[in-house]
């Protein structure tokens, strides 16, 4: 099913941006694992529209029901399964988008693939709105990982041309925490003005705007992954591509080792308070496919909101010549801020299906 992801801890996300509800199913959670819900809803708020002029006015409450594999807050051991109820859908303003693909988005492709039976109503199975379920699977696996020492934190690491300053070589919990206590996902607040001011001169502009985000894993035990078609960054990758409007994937220094030597560019192993470290890591904390015990970084590039309120060109499904489009409706002109928590909850949820899987099947 090419809606689910992992090995031992296997998630499958489902439902329609504008159906009457979307969800995930989680199979494979240890039993016995509390679930601090305060935590989770506070998770999910933070990938939560219309809570400020840099995102859609789209007005969901993201309410997690969980309908199986939780009792009294606490994992059964059997798979859990829960909905969020699509509450604020304006389905008329994509009426006029049946018959004109919009122009960067999986409209056309799954015309194609389905025969124009998909469901593409603010996207459909395609829109960014299914980032809500995966929040509550990897809001839960974060929660798991953190009562093993394990931490994972993001920032939005640019938008447009203006950047936020990278995180430092050891980020901690501190760090990750007051980011996501923060309106906007930033280190630096000023850069992060310049940021927000971007977004909304953007948005007057009726255009959109992309970014990239940084996301690290703080306290993994060295060894974790395997080398070739199965290590760290094909899985983490695997799933990352899954987050809508993610266009590329790097791990550490990424392309930009490309440009340097290998006197540059390679970590030197040292020793501190007894272990084995490196004294930089632009590996990312990754060397053929295994973590070495250094924080695991990674960024994604994610790209403009394809939903902007120009007028572009497309084509008429329907007589097959070209025609124009202006898009109508709620959108954000730029996803970037948002998709922080999905990037955390996707890495952290690789992340503990990996250790599950080192530990054959426990934690």
């Amino acid at each position: 099913m090419s809606s689910e992801f992992g090995k031992l801890l296997r998630i499958s996300v489902f439902g329609q941006s504008h159906g009457k509800a979307i969800g995930v199913n989680i199979d494979g959670l240890p039993a016995g694992e509390t679930i601090n819900m305060d935590e989770l809803n506070a998770f999910l708020a933070r990938r939560r529209p219309g809570t400020s002029a840099l995102s859609t006015s789209r007005k969901e409450k993201d309410q997690p029901i969980f309908l199986s594999g939780l009792m009294d807050n606490v994992t059964c051991g059997t798979p859990l399964c829960a909905i969020i109820e699509n509450q604020d859908p304006h389905s008329p303003d994509y009426d006029a988008l049946l018959d004109k693909p919009r122009p960067s988005h999986a409209d056309y492709t799954a015309w194609v693939k389905w025969g124009g039976h998909a469901d593409m109503r603010g996207g459909g199975h395609f829109s960014g709105r299914l980032t809500a379920p995966l929040c509550i699977a990897g809001g839960i696996a974060k929660q798991i990982l953190a009562r093993r020492g394990i931490h994972v934190g993001a920032h939005l690491a640019s938008v447009g041309t203006e950047q936020d300053v990278a995180f430092p070589l050891h980020p901690t919990q501190e760090l990750f925490d007051t980011i996501a206590r923060k309106p906007f996902p930033v280190v630096d607040d000023e850069r992060g003005t310049r940021m927000q001011e971007l977004i909304l001169r953007t948005r007057e502009s009726l255009d959109s705007v992309g970014g990239v985000i940084e996301c690290a894993a703080i306290g993994l035990p060295a060894g974790l992954g395997d080398p070739m078609f199965d290590g760290i960054e094909n899985r983490l990758a695997a799933a990352l591509f899954g987050i809508p409007g993610i266009k590329g994937v790097e791990f550490g220094l990424g392309f930009g080792s490309a440009r340097l030597y290998g006197s540059e560019n390679n970590d030197p192993f040292t020793v501190e308070n007894g272990e084995i470290v490196t004294a930089s890591n632009r590996a990312g904390g990754i060397l053929g496919g295994i973590t070495n015990g250094m924080p695991v970084t990674l960024r994604v590039a994610v790209k403009p909101t394809p939903s902007i309120s120009l007028s572009q060109r497309t084509v008429s499904l329907s007589g097959t010549t070209p025609s124009e489009l202006v898009i109508q409706g709620r959108h954000d002109p730029c996803i970037a801020h948002r998709a922080v928590p999905v990037v955390e909850a996707v890495t952290a949820a690789v992340l503990l299906d990996l250790i599950m899987e080192g530990n054959h099947g426990t934690i």
